[in-house]
């Protein structure tokens, strides 16, 4: 919990993806059997092979995200299963309710149905909800029964609760009798090369459309956290997101946590690792806790020249095929600044093992300060990591550098991830 309070976050999606669905209607995530005493709680057969008590219930879920300082993105259940199992019409009627009682227990006052529950439960303050997520991963629905489930949810909820804004599963906009979905949820599971190439996946996105949440993404190298390369991948994908804030409103990034015992992983290059006794943190941590603390609210344009190119790997059954390397950036960037204190934050990702020597040229009319403090994350390979026994192996080092003006030298260490804070006045 230090190492996630440290990475700055400002939400949870609860209760997860698939844990939500189920592989069926009986082993869902059905909130209400998870509230209560402990020893009340009946469990059920969790979505990855082992089973779920529910000791960590609803209530759980919201109060951990209030020892953090944060706010739930909740996700209800929309009467669709991993098995593929759904339903539509009328007979959702009794989930639609469920969800908006869900709703209520978490936001209710305690002269409330739910509220009043959620009180006798212990906790008689409601807690902050803004977002709600309709289903989980419905782009994967091939009955197509999504969009009119949606509809059905969004129209019920929006009823009763207006201002909350409402997220879609299926990774389009939909129209709606009333309105439309605000934000859509994506998902990416890739290779650092894929996520280099299409760093730029948001720049060309209509300005007008439906905002984007990108509710589970992850450059999936190393085991069982990742190693740098998936650091490198992770913070070039980052850098498009910051840059393109205005459409992508929300991020997260999963699995969060793994395992590392033996029979304790069921995913691979996961953000945090953990044993009975001890925690760390891997290098895609370090480098989302260095974009998540270095950030201004605004972002800074920028024009750049002269980016290194390298080429992308093949696989052989690409190579079959008749593909052809396609060439990708080496060098990815992205600048924002806090109007209150004048910091800008120029953040730079070498993922090639050459170092590269960067001219900057500022231009506008403020002034800059001679010294800048700078955050480097760096390894001498792609391949290096943390671990349980080596948990510090690559960490982020900070240091001071002078002789900063309009135009000044940096030069970016090979393989690294690098923050320069540059003060303005």
């Amino acid at each position: 919990m230090q190492l996630l309070l440290e990475m700055k976050p400002t939400f949870l999606r609860l209760p997860g993806g698939n844990y939500l669905e189920g592989g069926n209607f009986a082993n869902r995530f059905a909130w209400k059997h998870t509230i209560g005493p402990l020893e009340n709680r009946k469990g059920h057969k969790g979505t990855w092979g082992y089973r779920a008590s529910d000791g960590m219930g609803l209530l759980e879920y919201l109060e951990w995200c209030e020892d953090l300082h944060i706010e739930p993105v909740l996700a209800v259940f929309a009467g669709y299963t991993l098995g593929g199992d759904h339903l539509e019409g009328d007979l959702l009627t009794p989930f639609i309710k469920e969800a908006l009682e869900e709703i209520e227990y978490v936001t209710g006052d305690i002269h409330t149905k739910w509220g009043a529950v959620r009180a006798k439960n212990g906790h008689p303050k409601p807690f902050p909800l803004h977002y709600v997520e309709i289903g989980n991963e419905d782009f994967f629905d091939r009955s197509g029964s999504y969009k009119q489930r949606f509809a059905q949810f969004y129209t019920a909820i929006k009823a009763k609760y207006p201002a909350l804004q409402i997220i879609s599963t299926f990774g389009k906009q939909f129209d709606i009798a009333g309105g439309t979905a605000e934000i859509e949820d994506e998902h990416y599971y890739r290779n650092a090369e894929q996520m280099e190439a299409d760093a730029t996946h948001y720049d060309n996105y209509d300005r007008n459309g439906t905002k984007v949440f990108v509710g589970e993404w992850a450059t999936r190298e190393g085991s069982p956290t990742t190693n740098f390369n998936a650091a490198l991948g992770d913070a070039a994908w980052m850098t498009g997101m910051e840059r393109n804030a205005d459409i992508v409103v929300m991020s997260c990034y999963a699995p969060l946590f793994v395992n590392v015992n033996p029979g304790g992983m069921q995913w691979e290059s996961d953000l945090i690792g953990y044993n009975t006794l001890n925690s760390y943190g891997s290098p895609s941590y370090y480098a989302q806790k260095m974009f998540n603390t270095y950030l201004g609210n605004r972002v800074v344009p920028i024009e750049a020249k002269g980016v290194p190119l390298k080429a992308q790997t093949l696989s052989k059954k690409d190579s079959i095929a008749g593909k052809t390397p396609n060439q990708i950036p080496a060098v990815f960037y992205v600048a924002t600044k806090d109007t209150a204190s004048g910091a800008v934050f120029l953040k730079l990702v070498n993922t090639i093992g050459k170092s590269q020597k960067v001219s900057i040229q500022l231009e506008g009319k403020a002034k800059i300060n001679n010294t800048a403090k700078t955050v480097v994350l760096k390894a001498n390979s792609p391949l290096d990591t943390n671990s349980i026994d080596d948990p510090l192996n690559i960490v982020p080092v900070e240091k001071e550098i002078k002789g900063i003006k309009k135009n000044f030298t940096y030069t970016m260490p090979p393989y690294s991830i690098q923050v320069v804070q540059i003060q303005t006045r």
